[in-house]
């Protein structure tokens, strides 16, 4: 089964490892930190490609480690 909320928990396990706080990651990315935190709440369910291509590149995940295919 795949959890719910697969991005957003990608990303806030990857920040916690990095030590990197969300302000610090759309300072790092350019994404806005509402975009980041609701992507990581679920609230967004479908961010786009964008988005998660950039986070991806800053948190050094491949676009395989958060998309479901």
């Amino acid at each position: 089964m795949i959890p719910e909320n697969n991005i957003g928990t990608v990303i806030a396990d990857a920040c916690r490892q990095k030590d990197l706080s969300y302000y610090r990651l759309a300072k790092q990315s350019g994404i806005p930190l509402t975009t980041i935190m609701h992507i990581v709440d679920g609230n967004t369910k479908n961010p786009g490609f964008y988005t998660i291509a950039t986070l991806c590149r800053i948190l050094e995940l491949s676009m395989d480690d958060v998309c479901v295919w």
